[in-house]
This record gives structure tokens, C-alpha cells and sequence, in this order.
């Protein structure tokens, strides 16, 4: 289900003024008409259902009316959310387009952390895109990506990191996970199937590393696997381009892990 992600909350009668350009987005992409049902996640992060009470389109403005019943906020699926782990997407930076495709194709996987890594085989212009305000373009897509396809998970775009640096964030994460935590490297070679371990429990935090066009190289593959503790995932199918490669790898650990 669609929904629409403001940083605003409600006045005291439940309304909220959508205006800008979220008021395109709901009238030009969405095409609501007043009535209409709206799923609206405010700045408290949490779901609610709104109606469409007025259109202004001479002002440019619509004003949604929070329902009564999701005050308290709508409950979202507590059986799947509960138990699905936190997941980290490590991408060795592509080429810009193909980095713009993986975030938006994470962020609807439900990917928490999305953290570019600057690797052995990334170009010196593909890392040099991400300053300025490269950043803040990979954000409008998690958000429009987050509002089309209605995921309540709140992405995260890091800022580009080293190979050690990321091994750090991910010890991190398992730290904080309290060590129930699987993490995977996408390899090119042939390995031992590593999922079976984790077939009767759904860990806490899983990570994925995707390489860039190049791959991964034998250094970075040894340093991910000895450091961060990281087993390599190989997939006995065609040669997969690096932004297929991330969402194919997203989706075959997810359904190895949780089944879903």
C-alpha cells in the first residue's frame, strides 16, 4: 500500500496541510480526489489512515483529516515486522545510475542501512558523485521509493566508507544485535552453501555485500571473511550485473533466512 512520508504531525483537530511538493505528489501521481483514503506517516514515524477533506488546487494545498480510529496510530503487521531482521546492504560504489537503481530497490526490500563502500575496483569518478549533493538526491529516492511501495522500515544512506570502515560498522551492528547476526558476501567462486545454520532461528541484524563492476577483489574477499566474519554466497546462475546482483542476493537471503 501506498503511502506518503511528511515531516510534519497533526494540529489538534487531526489535520494535516499537504502542500508543495508532496501536494503534486498526491494529486499528480496518486490523482486522489476528496474522500479518498490516504495512508500518512508523520514525523513520529508511525502509520495512520487520513481522508482527503479538501483540495485547494488554485492554492495548491489539500488538507487530509486523520482518521479517529487510528488515534492511536495504525498497528502495522506486528507478526512480520517483530521478527524480520534488520538488514545492511554494503555496495561497493557503481557507476551512479546503477547506484541510484540498488538504493531505490533496497529501500523497497526493506533494507534498513544502505552503506556505499569505496572499493578496490570503484572508479575515481563513481566515488567522486557522491559528494555533495549526490546525497541528498540517493534520500528523495529512499523517500519516494518508501511512499510507493509503502514500507515502514526507515532507510539509511551512509556516507562512503572503506572496506575497514565498513567491517567496523558491521561489528557494530552484531555488537549491538547481541551477536544474533548473519552476514553474507556476494562472491563470483563456487562455496559451500552457508544458509542451513540459520533454519530454525531468524537472526537479529544480516548484512549483504554487493561488489561493484569489477567484483570484489581477493584481498577485499579475504579481509570480509576473516575480520568481519562474513560467509561468501555464491549463486550457480548466469553473470549478474552488479544492481541485479544486489537485488537478487537481497531477495534469495531474505527467503533463506525468514522464508518470505
Amino acid at each position: 500500500m501506498r503511502q506518503l512520508i511528511i515531516e510534519k504531525n497533526q494540529d489538534k483537530n487531526g489535520l494535516v496541510i499537504i502542500d508543495g511538493k508532496d501536494f503534486h505528489y498526491l494529486r499528480q501521481v496518486l490523482r486522489v480526489k476528496a474522500g479518498d483514503m490516504v495512508k500518512l506517516r508523520l514525523s513520529d514515524r508511525e502509520l495512520y489512515n487520513s481522508t482527503v477533506a479538501k483540495i485547494d488546487d488554485s492554492a495548491k494545498k489539500i488538507t487530509l483529516q486523520i482518521c479517529a480510529e487510528t488515534q492511536p496510530p495504525v498497528i502495522e503487521n506486528v507478526t512480520s515486522q517483530s521478527t524480520a531482521p534488520e538488514y545492511t546492504l554494503f555496495q561497493f560504489i557503481p557507476k551512479p545510475q546503477k547506484l541510484e537503481l540498488i538504493v531505490r530497490q533496497a529501500t523497497e526490500c526493506g533494507v534498513k542501512n544502505i552503506v556505499p563502500v569505496i572499493s578496490e575496483y570503484a572508479e575515481k569518478g563513481s566515488i567522486a558523485a557522491l559528494a555533495g549533493g549526490k546525497k541528498e538526491r540517493l534520500e528523495r529516492i529512499v523517500r519516494e521509493a518508501r511512499q510507493q511501495s509503502g514500507s515502514p522500515v526507515d532507510t539509511t544512506i551512509f556516507d562512503p566508507v572503506t572496506v575497514e570502515q565498513a567491517i567496523e560498522i558491521w561489528n557494530r551492528i552484531k555488537e549491538q544485535a547481541g551477536g544474533d547476526a548473519a552476514g553474507y558476501v556476494l562472491s563470483e567462486r563456487t562455496v559451500e552453501e552457508p544458509f542451513g545454520r540459520f533454519k530454525d532461528k531468524t537472526p537479529a541484524a544480516v548484512c549483504i555485500v554487493c561488489g561493484n563492476e569489477g567484483g570484489i577483489s581477493p584481498d577485499e574477499l579475504e579481509l570480509l571473511t576473516k575480520k568481519a566474519l562474513l560467509y561468501p554466497v555464491h549463486f550457480s546462475v548466469n553473470i549478474l550485473r552488479c544492481e541485479t546482483a544486489a537485488l537478487y542476493g537481497l531477495a534469495a537471503v531474505q527467503t533463506a533466512i525468514t522464508g518470505f
